[in-house]
């Protein structure tokens, strides 16, 4: 039975949205689709949460094919438990499909984006990655896909 027909957004709580949206609309060049409040019992029973508060922010690649969600909320706190590492269980990571990975890796740089590492080809050359992470430690992996693959 197929009944998944793509991935619609990835959701990434986040807990100063100006800082993510400098790092995701400004230096990453995401757009942002639609903005939101919310709150309501439709919210605290989709989440099981009593008296969400939560702002919402879709963006959107430049060509449309990838959405992220970041989401800030006001209440309930948001626990306080420390980012998972690359190799834990669950989700990790975001991968991004990037152009010219090593000028964006300079000028994130520049930026005081942290970094894993500098950009490296994989070993059938047919990518270029780095990861840094966004100002709350998710980590955001960066692939620049190399000619002929």
């Amino acid at each position: 039975m197929n009944v998944v027909t793509g991935i619609r957004h990835v959701g990434i709580v986040v807990s100063d949205i100006e800082k993510s949206l400098f790092f995701y609309r400004n230096l990453l060049g995401f757009s942002i689709v639609k903005t939101a409040q919310e709150s309501g019992p439709f919210i605290d029973r989709i989440l099981a949460l009593d008296g969400v508060e939560v702002t919402t922010i879709k963006m959107s690649t430049l060509d449309g094919t990838t959405q992220l969600e970041l989401l800030r909320f006001k209440s309930p706190a948001p626990d306080s438990c420390t980012r998972q590492r690359v190799n834990s269980p669950g989700p990790t990571h975001v991968a991004l499909t990037v152009h010219d990975i090593d000028t964006l890796y300079r000028y994130l740089s520049l930026h005081n984006v942290p970094f894993l590492s500098e950009p490296v080809t994989s070993p059938s050359g047919g990518a270029k990655v780095a990861f840094c992470t966004d100002p709350d430690g998710t980590l955001i992996e960066l692939v620049e896909m190399q000619k002929g693959d």
